[in-house]
C-alpha cells in the first residue's frame, strides 16, 4: 500500500537519504527545506515527490506545509522529524542566543511540525512519528553540552508521547544514529561557541581535530538507515527507540550499565531519603517498560 511521507530537513544529509529510500520504495514524499530548490537538486522531480518551503522554527509554516501536502496526496502517513544541527563547543563558549537557537530547531522545530501533523493522525486513528535524535540524546560529552541538552530534550518528548498516543493507534519511535556518513560535520550543518576561553583552549581544539578527522569518515550508512526507517514504518510493535549503528549499540550498553552499576551502589544512600521504610519495588502505572526498548 503506498503511504505519503512528510519529511523534515531532506535537502541532504539523513533527511535526503531517507527521502529517497522512501521514493525508492514507491511512496510518496513530502520533502521540506527551508530552501525547497535544494530538495529537487538532491532527489530530482517526480509525481510522487512534492517539495515544500518549511523553516521548522516557524509554526504558520508548518501548519501550511501540511496544509499544502494534505492538498497534493489527501493524506499523510508518517512524519519524519529530521531537520536539525548541532552545536558544539564548551557551556561557556556558547551564547546565550546559540543555545536558544539550538533549542528552537531541534526541540521546537520538531514539536511545531508535530503539532501540526497529529490531528489528521488522531482523525484517522493512525499514523507514524518519527524523530531522528542521536546518541547525544543518551551519552552527553565535555563538548557537547547544548546539542546534547537539546537531544535529551527531543527523547524524554518522545518517551511520554509514545504513550499518549498508542491509544489513538499512532505509533512513535525515537531514532538515536550513532555517527553516519553525511554533511553533518560540515559547517553547513555544524556551529561551534564563539567566546574564545583559555581555560578549555587545549581541551577543545582536541576534541575539534576529532570531528574534523571523523568527517565523511563515519561508519553510518544513510541510505540503509532510510531502509530501516521503512521496515519499522511496517511493524505492529515497533521500539519507542533504536539505536542505529554498533557504535550507537555499544554507547547505549555502556550507559544502560553505568546507570545499573550506579543505582546498586547508591541504592542504600537514595533510599535513606524514604519517609518510612518501602517494601518491595514501587513502580509509576504506565510507560517503565516501553522507556527502555531500544530494537
Amino acid at each position: 500500500m503506498t503511504k505519503t511521507w512528510f519529511i523534515t530537513g531532506a535537502n541532504r544529509g539523513l533527511g535526503a537519504a531517507i527521502a529517497r529510500a522512501v521514493l525508492d520504495a514507491g511512496h510518496n514524499v513530502v520533502a521540506t527545506a527551508r530552501n525547497p530548490a535544494q530538495i529537487e537538486a538532491a532527489l530530482g522531480t517526480s509525481d510522487r515527490l512534492l517539495a515544500v518551503k518549511l523553516d521548522v522554527t516557524k509554526p504558520e509554516q508548518a501548519q501550511a506545509a501540511v496544509e499544502e501536502a494534505l492538498a497534493r496526496f489527501g493524506g499523510l502517513d508518517v512524519l519524519v522529524n529530521n531537520a536539525g544541527y548541532g552545536q558544539l563547543g564548551w557551556f561557556e563558549s556558547v551564547t546565550d542566543e546559540q543555545v536558544r537557537a539550538q533549542f528552537e530547531t531541534n526541540v521546537f522545530g520538531a514539536m511545531n511540525v508535530t503539532r501540526a501533523v497529529l490531528p489528521h493522525f488522531r482523525a484517522q486513528r493512525t499514523g507514524y512519528v518519527f524523530t531522528i535524535s542521536s546518541m547525544a540524546g543518551l551519552v552527553s560529552v565535555a563538548g557537547g553540552t547544548v546539542y546534547a541538552s537539546s537531544k535529551f530534550a527531543v527523547e524524554g518528548w518522545m518517551e511520554g508521547l509514545s504513550q499518549e498516543l498508542r491509544p489513538l493507534g499512532i505509533k512513535a519511535t525515537v531514532i538515536e544514529p550513532g555517527f553516519f556518513k553525511t554533511d553533518f560535520l560540515d559547517p553547513s550543518s555544524l556551529s561551534y561557541g564563539t567566546v574564545e576561553i583559555a581555560d578549555y583552549a587545549a581541551q577543545f581544539a582536541e576534541f575539534k581535530a576529532f570531528h574534523d578527522t571523523m568527517n565523511h569518515n563515519q561508519v553510518g550508512d544513510p541510505a540503509k538507515l532510510g531502509a530501516v526507517l521503512l521496515q519499522l514504518a511496517e511493524m505492529d510493535e515497533p521500539p519507542v527507540r533504536l539505536a542505529a549503528g554498533s557504535d550507537a549499540v555499544g554507547w547505549v550498553v555502556d550507559k544502560a550499565e553505568a546507570l545499573r552499576a550506579n543505582a546498586e551502589r547508591l541504592r542504600d544512600l537514595s533510599a535513606s531519603t524514604d519517609s518510612a521504610p518501602v517494601t518491595g519495588s514501587v513502580r509509576i502505572p504506565y510507560g517503565v517498560a516501553d522507556a527502555g526498548q531500544t530494537s
